[in-house]
């Protein structure tokens, strides 16, 4: 479990300086840390749970699933800054294994909002919360070793 702290709040490495030290003393405990990312992954689903009960709305009930299940994605991505912290989550996201991956997400949560508020497609903005789900799901395969992978040859094992 300590290897586990220690990987995911970025002191992996043994040699101690004197910065590491100061930021280490400026960051939150691990309790702390748990307990933000439980309450902001919570948020995320509740914010999905309340998009999807929002859908049978009458008018404007899509836009509204649209733009609570966007906001819960986001709140659901964001929590794992409080394991990581906001900076290694996002080199993390940029690194070039799912640099497309996140630009995807990141257009899509985009194309979603943007469907929803000044377009006023509810289509649209349905089919953007769909590729939403795909990008992300895609983007969580990357942190997975050789899932990617897995994925790939099972879809080309179930074309074939």
């Amino acid at each position: 479990m300590d290897k586990l702290k220690k990987v995911l709040s970025g002191q992996d490495t043994e040699d101690r300086s004197g910065l590491s030290e100061v930021v280490e003393a400026s960051t939150l405990s691990w309790g702390t840390r748990i307990k933000g990312f439980i309450a902001c992954f919570a948020i995320g689903i509740l914010c999905s749970l309340l998009g999807t009960f929002l859908l049978w709305v009458p008018r404007k009930g899509l836009s509204l699933f649209a733009v609570f299940y966007t906001l819960g994605n986001m709140a659901s991505i964001g929590s794992t800054a409080f394991l990581m912290g906001p900076l290694k989550q996002l080199k993390r996201m940029f690194e070039p294994t799912r640099l497309i991956a996140t630009i995807l997400v990141l257009l899509c949560f985009a194309l979603t909002l943007c469907s929803a508020f000044w377009w006023h497609k509810n289509a649209l903005a349905l089919i953007f919360c769909i590729l939403q789900s795909l990008a992300l799901t895609w983007y969580s395969l990357s942190f997975i070793p050789y899932a990617r992978d897995a994925v790939k040859k099972c879809f080309a094992v179930c074309l074939t």
